[in-house]
């Protein structure tokens, strides 16, 4: 294609109200491509987070710094092969050393960039290339970019010296990529010994996709190899959709101390460039015509990254599915043992037992107390005492229980992600031990339950009322009650087993000091706190599975929010396209 002719875009002068939304809706569509990363290792994942990060890379180097400045200068990039030239050819076009050509290769290791004195404000680090530092001196640094300003490069015109697209060295062909990608037009440099490589034919179906304007430069030629070449040259153009880009051809000649050939090798590219930096409206239909291509280009590549994207949600959402079915079972077999019974053994029933007694305690309470004073002394002697050991033993029991199957759940839930070559790598990579329990689990455990006995204590006080100043109420006294309350709530509704028996002496120490109708609320509240407790414990356990998930940054609207940038900037074009204002940049 031309460099100069017309392609419909979608775009129009920044200031134009078209051209003002397609840079806004540019920026959206760059938003939402963050914002969809692909951090699973899923099938064929690989090949999207590339051409998502080519995008990204796309749009910020050159999509949105062009768009944000129509008027810049128009960049051309000189790249190519290996060793065809393309340092010498800068030289000469601008008339004076600017880079360094050689013998050794890799030469070119940091791109230059040579532009008009005049023109310096356009190639800032917020415009173009943001990631590259910005030099003044020749340097190595593949991660810097020379500015140098030459006063033989006309206004409104810049040109840029790229590594080689094929360089042994890696770094060498990305930077060469990016900088191509970057780029309004494109002197793409080969030689007679090069020109049928593979790797620069790659480059050049890129810049076809893309609609990049491209001139191509046969350099390094025997003067009287250079009409077999063109022509063989020319074919191969045409055949890969090249057919009405310039072909220029710079013999092969003596390069002089200064990296110049003589300036008539290079005459005709010199005065194309020239009479591109002269006519303004030629210079726009490059611009429009490269920036049509690059945006229709970047929506294209976006619908499948969405895809994808949306194959992670699923992913995501499967892997928390495994886990919350794992927690959901072991937080209603935690919530089953402590209301079932399941505690009521070894020593908490050994200190429960010594705690109501042979049933002496109760029947001393049913007792008319003003008659049996002396028998309740008795009964009550050592039982503050008794009360807190069978609360320390309650503790316990539901710290080793949480303990328990909060271990077991962490491992099946573990396993479960295991299943799944994507859960497993994720495990491997996840700060915490997920297969076990959190470190902090005992101690908010501790805190828990400690608080629920606080509570306990609060409803046999409130519930109490009046009665909290009765001999029947102080004989047990607070503590008592509260632990009495507890030992029965976790018994369940159907005592069996060896703890049955006293079980119902603590049901009745309840109900003689508190009523029956009393006592059996408080036992529904206190089974319903426990519980509550509980569930919000598992509940952090649960959560440790679900930080993962929002430390991938992958929102599940995501890929839906990536497809509508998209569609919005392609709507943006076809409007353009069907108003006929492809030509105004």
């Amino acid at each position: 294609m031309t460099p100069g002719h017309q392609a419909s875009t979608g775009v129009e002068h920044a200031g134009d109200s078209l051209g003002g939304k397609m840079l806004t809706e540019v920026i959206r569509l760059h938003s939402a491509l963050k914002s969809a990363p692909l951090p699973l290792d899923l099938p064929g994942v690989g090949a999207l987070r590339a051409a998502r990060e080519q995008v990204i890379e796309q749009l910020e180097d050159y999509i949105i710094p062009r768009l944000t400045d129509l008027g810049a200068p128009l960049l051309v990039v000189v790249g190519g092969s290996t060793g065809a030239g393309k340092s010498t050819l800068v030289n000469t076009l601008v008339g004076e050393k600017v880079t360094n050509p050689g013998l050794l290769r890799p030469t070119t290791m940091s791109p230059v960039l040579v532009h008009h004195p005049d023109d310096g404000q356009w190639f800032g680090p917020e415009r173009l290339l943001p990631d590259l530092k910005r030099v003044t001196e020749p340097t190595n640094d593949q991660h810097a970019i020379q500015l140098v300003p030459s006063a033989n490069v006309p206004r409104g015109l810049a040109i840029l010296d790229a590594p080689d697209v094929d360089s042994v060295e890696t770094r060498n062909r990305e930077l060469a990529s990016q900088l191509l990608a970057a780029a309004d037009l494109w002197l793409f440099v080969t030689s007679a010994a090069r020109y049928s490589d593979q790797v620069p034919w790659d480059h050049l179906k890129l810049a076809v996709d893309r609609s990049t304007a491209v001139a191509l430069v046969l350099s390094r030629t025997p003067a009287e190899d250079v009409g077999t070449v063109s022509v063989h040259l020319a074919r191969m153009m045409a055949a890969r959709g090249l057919k009405d880009s310039p072909l220029f051809s710079v013999a092969h000649g003596t390069v002089t101390d200064d990296g110049m050939l003589p300036a008539s090798y290079a005459a005709d590219i010199r005065s194309w460039l020239q009479a591109l930096a002269a006519d303004v409206a030629a210079r726009r239909e490059i611009v429009n015509q490269t920036v049509a291509g690059a945006v229709r280009t970047v929506t294209r590549k976006s619908f499948p990254i969405a895809d994808s994207a949306a194959l992670q949600v699923e992913a995501i959402a499967d892997l928390l599915a495994l886990a919350d079915r794992v927690y959901d079972d072991a937080q209603a077999a935690l919530l089953a043992a402590s209301s079932d019974g399941t505690l009521l053994r070894g020593d908490l029933l050994a200190r429960w037992q010594e705690f109501v007694g042979s049933g002496e305690l109760v029947r001393t309470l049913e007792a008319k107390v003003g008659f049996v004073r002396e028998r309740l002394v008795n009964a009550i002697k050592g039982k503050p005492q008794q009360a807190e050991r069978v609360g320390v033993a309650i503790e316990m029991a539901l710290e080793t229980l949480v303990a328990d199957h909060s271990e077991r759940v962490a491992a099946a839930a573990a396993a479960a992600w295991r299943e799944k070559e994507y859960g497993d790598a994720l495990l491997a990579v996840t700060p915490s031990d997920l297969s076990r329990a959190g470190r902090g689990l005992r101690r908010r455990t501790e805190q828990e339950i400690r608080a629920w006995h606080e509570e306990l204590q609060d409803l046999v006080k409130h519930e109490a009322g009046e009665a909290r100043h009765s001999a029947r109420f102080l004989a047990v006294g607070v503590r008592g009650l509260a632990v009495t309350l507890a030992v029965v709530a976790l018994a369940g509704s159907t005592p069996s087993g060896p703890a049955a028996d006293s079980i119902r002496m603590g049901n009745g120490l309840l109900e003689t000091i508190l009523g029956p109708g009393a006592a059996g609320r408080l036992v529904d509240q206190a089974r319903g706190t426990l519980a509550r407790r509980l569930t919000t414990l598992l509940g952090e356990e649960r959560a440790r599975y679900l930080s993962p998930a929002a430390q991938w940054q992958l929102k599940p609207d995501a890929p839906d929010q990536l497809r509508q940038a998209a569609r919005r900037v392609d709507d943006l074009r076809f409007a353009a396209a069907k108003k006929g204002t492809g030509g105004h940049l």
